[in-house]
């Protein structure tokens, strides 16, 4: 039988426990709530801070503040609603994560990937990768929620957390962050369901809640993976795949109360490239998705942009926290040759904001004769982008002479390495 726990409220608010929670809020950095108090402004009175809060949960008088609603881009177009809690509210949904992950924890379905210790989308990918190619799983149900952080029904969140965890006091406290509303526009709204998205203690209800999903799958044999509501449902026939869509559907809907998106939802195969994370996974080959390399161009583009009033070195150490950060997350993917090719094209951004900043081929000239050549050499326009790619630029700006000025290197990327992730 599961193991029960009955006293847990001291350990979250000993103050060892509050001052942890607080390192990670102030790591993971993130704007105030809806009383403007920032993480520095926190650290600040610290040792206060943590004391009220302390005083606050041991004497059963904290009250959670509603989140501040704010809104961020889709790639589609759309807007994804976010919910900012104030940082000492952060701070207390931390020191309760603290407490109740070790529990629920190792009871989590084991391609379950999503805001979990050690576990990442890339050991995601690899999971799907191996069932599809090593375990002939070609067929995939991609498998789309409706809103599901917002609609999470609370009554079910209370009962699966009992099942675990008979504290009252931490339960009240549960259902003080679920219940505690949403400010937009000066207004407040009250949650009857949901767990805002961009509170602490929202990913880890998420995985609670959906593990009654994982297990029964996994009950009926049934293979998947799943990073928070990004979920991937395998099988070996589009007839089985389209059986275990309908299963999939019914445990959803009709007993998690949540909204699948049938639209969205739709049967492929690793023949025709299955989109997963960013990235699409065929018959033994992993790939880079193709709109997350637009997106990281378009990126590029933003930042190299001559109206941005930066120099090239600026731009440069700009630009290289952003390369540096899509090379580690999409490496794993067989990307040797888009690299390359990435990088060649960012460096041609990179000539032509050197060619704008000379304004005119006499710089350019002046250049060419300090690299040691000689003669009279063609005079070209500085705004052209066709020209950023001639043989003259290229012998001024040649690529070892981007070695030395610092632009991170994608072309010489260790890729490939997605079967490193196997180990879960």
């Amino acid at each position: 039988m599961s193991r029960k726990w009955y006293s847990l409220i001291d350990k979250v608010y000993s103050k060892t426990n509050l001052e942890k929670a607080f390192k990670t809020v102030k790591s993971n950095k993130g704007a105030p709530g809806v009383d403007g108090e920032t993480v520095d402004d926190f650290a600040a009175n610290l040792n206060t801070n943590i004391t009220k809060l302390h005083e606050e949960l041991k004497t059963d008088t904290y009250e959670a503040q509603p989140v501040r609603r704010v809104y961020i881009d889709r790639p589609d177009g759309s807007k994804r609603p976010l919910g900012i809690p104030t940082v000492r509210d952060r701070v207390v949904q931390q020191a309760l994560r603290n407490v109740m992950e070790p529990i629920f924890e190792p009871e989590f379905h084991p391609s379950s990937y999503g805001y979990r210790p050690t576990r990442s989308c890339h050991k995601a990918v690899a999971k799907a990768e191996r069932f599809m190619n090593k375990y002939g799983l070609r067929y995939v149900v991609d498998m789309d929620l409706s809103k599901c952080f917002d609609t999470l029904d609370h009554e079910l969140i209370f009962n699966l957390v009992n099942k675990k965890i008979s504290d009252g006091k931490v339960l009240k406290l549960v259902r003080k962050f679920l219940k505690s509303g949403v400010m937009e526009d000066g207004q407040i709204q009250t949650a009857e369901i949901g767990s805002p998205q961009g509170g602490v203690i929202s990913p880890l209800l998420m995985n609670i809640y959906l593990n009654e999903f994982d297990q029964e799958m996994k009950g009926k044999g049934i293979r998947i993976v799943r990073y928070a509501d990004d979920i991937l449902i395998l099988a070996r026939s589009r007839r089985e795949a389209g059986k275990y869509r309908r299963i999939a559907t019914q445990i959803l809907e009709q007993e998690l109360k949540l909204k699948v998106n049938q639209e969205k939802t739709s049967i492929t195969s690793i023949y025709e490239g299955v989109a997963y994370l960013g990235f699409t996974i065929y018959l033994n080959n992993v790939i880079i998705h193709p709109e997350r390399i637009q997106k990281f161009k378009d990126r590029v583009r933003e930042i190299t942009k001559s109206t941005q009033g930066r120099n090239l070195e600026g731009v440069i150490q700009k630009l290289n926290s952003v390369i540096r950060g899509w090379s580690n997350y999409f490496g794993i993917a067989n990307c040797k040759r888009i690299f390359k090719e990435l990088m060649a094209w960012i460096r041609r951004r990179l000539r032509m904001k050197k060619m704008k900043e000379w304004k005119s081929w006499k710089a350019l000239h002046k250049q060419l004769r300090r690299n040691g050549y000689k003669g009279e050499f063609e005079k070209i326009r500085m705004n052209s982008w066709r020209n950023s790619g001639c043989t003259l630029v290229h012998m001024a700006l040649p690529n070892k002479w981007f070695d030395k000025v610092g632009p991170y290197d994608l072309s010489k990327t260790k890729v490939g390495i997605l079967y490193g992730y196997y180990e879960i």
